[in-house]
């Protein structure tokens, strides 16, 4: 399955353009499902047929869902509670109603993110178009999945249920209870869950396309998500420009303002202008009448190479690209055999590439929106 990424500032028109992207993959003859995660139905208005927690046909080839947050939370905490039936009781805890659960900050993300892994893991259809929310939110939601399995990793580390024989000793000793199997296996299963998001996310076949309004706003929004993006990895397959007007809108200086941010763009990445229609586009008319460019299949995907230099200077030069970064906003710690990047208020903990783990950091340059790290091979970890 090709999944499709579709996010943007806030007021962009970023689900308009994944209905229109979705519509038009469907129109083409690709099995297509378009997820939206807004709580009021902006998907289904776009579209001109109500959305809700229950897939909804839409055209033969275009189905259409927007995921129940608030019934996932009930069912998720609902389920923990019986599970952690016997901590709660030796807590003396009273547990809380399902009609009496309200989802905290963050469930509509959670359960956006499990709509992408049934999704890709139904095999019903060959495109995947997400409608994400805003970018800055839209970034944190990508970051989630990798950042949650640390946590796991790190609370709950796997190899600990090797000791399962020795955890009522080692309580004694202790003085406290120890984690129950329970929490190791609810720990797993958590982690499979949000391993199989990574792996959609991760996917060659998965890209983002980009949504904003040219002008001043819209370059500042693309700059940042660009950078954010980049830092996980992600490939900007096109950069919808939405709301173009035409020359002859006597707005003279706002379209000056636009073709300046549209130049820029394009100097930058591919971009796709789309007309502004006069109105709101609804339906499947005004969505066609938008003229969205078709999900593009060969996309490169964002690498992060391992240059071989030790013949010519003796180290191994590592390419993160960046496009965007500013020296003065860029800060690098190695700890152990990760590298934790934080630039322009992302930051992200990567795993160093094996042949980098036996080497020390020798040096680091910011060029060209590229971060090009220098490793010396360690002469005691390094083979002859």
């Amino acid at each position: 399955m090709r999944t499709i990424l579709i996010t943007g500032p806030g007021g962009s028109g970023r689900t308009t353009v994944a209905a229109a992207t979705a519509l038009r993959a469907a129109g083409e003859g690709t099995p297509t499902l378009v997820v939206g995660a807004d709580r009021t139905d902006t998907l289904g208005a776009a579209l001109g047929a109500a959305t809700g927690p229950e897939p909804t046909r839409i055209t033969p080839n275009l189905t259409a869902w927007r995921p129940d947050a608030a019934a996932r939370f009930r069912e998720d905490l609902t389920a923990f509670q019986s599970r952690a039936a016997n901590v709660l009781d030796l807590l003396g805890a009273s547990r809380l109603d399902a009609e009496e659960l309200t989802p905290l900050p963050g469930a509509e993300e959670l359960s956006l993110l499990r709509a992408v892994r049934d999704a890709a893991l139904s095999e019903r259809h060959e495109l995947l178009v997400v409608d994400l929310p805003p970018t800055p939110r839209a970034l944190d939601l990508l970051a989630l999945p990798e950042e949650l399995r640390r946590y796991l990793r790190r609370l709950l580390p796997p190899e600990r249920q090797a000791a399962r024989a020795l955890r009522p000793v080692l309580g004694r000793l202790a003085g406290v209870p120890m984690p129950a199997d329970w929490l190791y296996e609810t720990a797993a299963r958590w982690d499979v869950e949000l391993a199989a998001v990574e792996a959609v996310l991760g996917d060659r076949r998965t890209a983002v396309r980009l949504v904003a309004e040219p002008g001043p706003a819209g370059a500042d929004a693309v700059r940042t998500a660009r950078l954010g993006l980049a830092l996980r990895g992600l490939p900007t397959e096109t950069l919808i420009a939405n709301r173009v007007l035409p020359e002859t809108v006597p707005l003279h200086g706002l379209v000056a303002q636009q073709r300046k941010a549209l130049a820029e763009w394009t100097a930058a990445l591919p971009v796709t202008p789309v007309a502004h229609l006069g109105h709101d586009p609804r339906g499947a008319d005004d969505l066609a009448a938008l003229a969205v460019p078709a999900v593009n299949t060969g996309h490169p995907p964002v690498e992060w190479p391992v240059v071989d230099r030790t013949a010519e200077d003796g180290v191994l030069v590592w390419h993160v690209p960046l496009p965007g970064a500013i020296r003065d906003d860029l800060d690098l710690v190695r700890r152990g055999d990760e590298l934790v990047v934080t630039v322009g208020g992302f930051r992200r903990i990567v795993a160093l590439p094996s042949a980098l783990r036996r080497c020390t950091v020798a040096g680091a340059a910011l060029r060209d929106g590229e971060l090009r790290l220098r490793f010396a091979p360690d002469p005691q970890l390094w083979p002859r």
